[in-house]
């Protein structure tokens, strides 16, 4: 069986795309190849290596990408994780499955460190439930249940 390829895309591909990259090819075992953009490359944020660290998965290897890169290449499925990417590049042409994630960008969060690091770690938690149930539907055995989502 072939791996499912999957592109997750952010505007900066910074924070949200390149956590969901890591965490599914963390979890996603043999049936993912995960990958990430952005509508445009502008580094990884510091707090986004911290945060994943944090749950055991490194991306000190990773670096940020612009969409343009995957221009010709197949994928799967074609999932955008932030609005303004949403707007800016809706679909990936030849793309079979398309989803919208609308996830908060931990980065524009203004205040103390630890604030800041509250809203990555936020952001990881959101993308990793989602991720959670993106497999199950897929059929993954073994996936552990998303954390349960309060409302406010």
């Amino acid at each position: 069986m072939s791996k499912q390829r999957v592109l997750f895309v952010c505007t900066h591909n910074s924070a949200r795309s390149q956590m969901a990259e890591a965490m599914l090819r963390t979890w996603g075992g043999d049936k993912f190849e995960p990958f990430s953009a952005g509508t445009e490359a502008s580094g990884i944020k510091p707090e986004t290596v911290q945060v994943m660290n944090e749950i055991g998965i490194d991306i000190s290897n990773q670096r940020s990408k612009a969409i343009d890169e995957f221009r010709g290449q197949s994928f799967d499925w074609f999932i955008t994780v932030c609005d303004d990417a949403q707007k800016n590049c809706p679909v990936l042409p030849g793309v079979p499955h398309v989803a919208h994630w609308s996830i908060d960008d931990p980065s524009t969060v203004r205040g103390t460190s630890e604030e800041r690091l509250a809203a990555f770690r936020q952001a990881r938690e959101v993308i990793g439930n989602r991720l959670r149930l993106f497999m199950q539907a897929d059929g993954r055995a073994g996936v552990p249940a998303p954390e349960p989502t309060v409302l406010r």
